[in-house]
């Protein structure tokens, strides 16, 4: 999928119907229980966050891109299962994010693009949290989380973490579609409030 600079930004907060779905390939299986690595991140709020250190709960959305007006997405894109719908995925966190807020969470997204791209990407979207740039996949090691790769380049598959007081409590994995993991995310923090 081409991105011309005439073309809507809506169609990247389109989740298109015919998208492969991702099956659990069991590479998120050991995650429950970890600490978070403690890693510096560079934070589209103009500060490094280090995600061990966050008191209380919090929900880390990692996603392999944001799409970008006037720039194509690796050949194939919407064809790898998972790899499509990272800017609806992001809008839907931003459109629930007092929900969110409620629950008394703090909300990051994360993903391997650079902190330019990120910095891009939190302001052409109006987001309300940060985006984390894990581009040395410092984090992404430390936790063996599954990657997959495209035109050379090397990427976080699509998954969401949630911990409370640096611990992983729970992993969604694979996460479909994209635009409604954030309905999962507060159906499932609901329901371990009750």
């Amino acid at each position: 999928m081409s991105v011309s600079n005439g073309e809507p930004t809506d169609v990247l907060r389109t989740v298109p119907g015919d998208l492969p779905v991702p099956l659990d390939d069991g590479a998120c299986r050991h995650l429950s229980g970890l600490r978070l690595p403690s890693v510096s991140l560079p934070s589209t709020d103009g500060r490094f966050v280090d995600l061990s250190k966050v008191d209380g709960r919090l929900v880390l959305f990692c996603y392999p891109m944001t799409g970008r007006p006037g720039q194509s997405v690796p050949e194939g894109w919407a064809q790898i299962p998972g790899a499509a719908g990272c800017t609806p995925q992001a809008c839907s966190f931003r459109d629930r994010y007092e929900d969110l807020r409620k629950l008394r969470v703090t909300i990051f997204g994360l993903s391997t693009q650079t902190h330019t791209d990120q910095l891009e990407a939190a302001a052409r979207l109006h987001l309300q949290y940060s985006l984390l740039s894990d581009s040395s996949f410092q984090f992404s090691q430390a936790l063996k989380l599954p990657t997959f790769s495209v035109n050379n380049l090397t990427m976080t598959k699509r998954l969401t973490l949630i911990s409370k007081d640096g611990i992983i409590q729970h992993c969604i994995y694979p996460v479909f579609p994209p635009d409604k993991n954030v309905d999962d995310v507060v159906n499932w923090l609901s329901a371990s409030d009750a």
